[in-house]
């Protein structure tokens, strides 16, 4: 009972991070300005520094949606884990994921190890409604557009070797699926370099506190997600995180070397990772 107990309470926290992954391949699956824009349109150039929230939302959303047209298909491994604060595992999966343009997941499991229980309810439940999400199943329009939130620019940051805009984000409705958070975007790409923040609205009773991070990476051209963690306390049974590590092998058929000699500081899958 203690262990259905804190699985449906897992539930609950995975859907912060289907949210954000809703977004996923809009947001930040996308080309750098290195490449030849579609269309004849010219390359990013980098903002004022006194540019507004939604000058910069707009350029953005203008560039995800000439990045997202050249994105065809990408494959990962995921590692997806549910631990306490002091690393216990309760429940581990590594999976293959496949995307296709424009709305198709598969994903095929490698790996697992844990409480079947909280595998079932919390790891095997987030990748089937991450699946029914792209393809437009579930109908919660989670994107960060102006349509769902306001924007005030709070100052600029240095987040590895990303100079970004950092970016309050505000939602206009009291919505689970919705947060409110800060936004580092690339101040030359307009690409969405991090993301955290809290739900818009409690998910539960028995959730007193709900946080995600999820951080992007460059491979080559593209954006695309590379850790997501989300930190719940939960009434009774204490902190749980739930933690899914992307790890990027394969971008529109261009495989592990190749997308190393596009940019070397990549982060890459081998073909048999390892759990830890």
């Amino acid at each position: 009972m203690l262990i259905r107990s804190l699985a449906k309470r897992h539930i609950l926290a995975a859907l912060i991070v289907v949210g954000i992954t809703a977004v996923g391949v809009r947001a930040a699956g996308q080309s750098s300005q290195n490449s030849d824009p579609p269309g004849g349109v010219t390359a990013v150039q980098p903002s004022r520094p006194d540019a507004s929230g939604d000058e910069i939302f707009a350029e953005l959303v203008k560039q995800n949606e000439l990045r997202s047209a050249r994105l065809r298909e990408y494959s990962a491994v995921r590692i997806y884990a549910v631990t306490n604060p002091e690393g216990k595992v309760y429940a581990r999966e590594i999976v293959r994921m496949e995307y296709v343009a424009p709305d198709k997941k598969t994903f095929v499991k490698t790996s697992e190890e844990g409480s079947p229980l909280v595998r079932h309810m919390v790891l095997n439940g987030l990748i089937e409604t991450e699946t029914s999400t792209a393809a437009g199943k579930e109908h919660h329009d989670s994107s960060i557009t102006p349509a769902n939130y306001t924007f005030a620019v709070v100052g600029q940051e240095e987040v590895g070797a990303n100079h970004c805009y950092v970016v309050d984000v505000l939602p206009k409705r009291k919505d689970k699926y919705l947060f409110e958070g800060k936004v580092w975007i690339d101040s030359r790409e307009f690409a969405i370099v991090r993301i955290a923040g809290h739900p818009a609205k409690k998910l539960s009773f028995w959730i007193t506190r709900a946080e995600f991070v999820r951080q992007y990476e460059k491979i080559g051209d593209f954006w695309l997600p590379a850790k997501d963690e989300t930190f719940v306390d939960v009434k009774l049974y204490g902190k749980k995180i739930l933690t899914i590590e992307h790890r990027i092998d394969t971008i529109n058929g261009v495989k592990g070397a190749a997308l190393v000699e596009q940019d070397p500081n990549a982060v890459l899958a081998s073909d048999n990772p390892k759990s830890e």
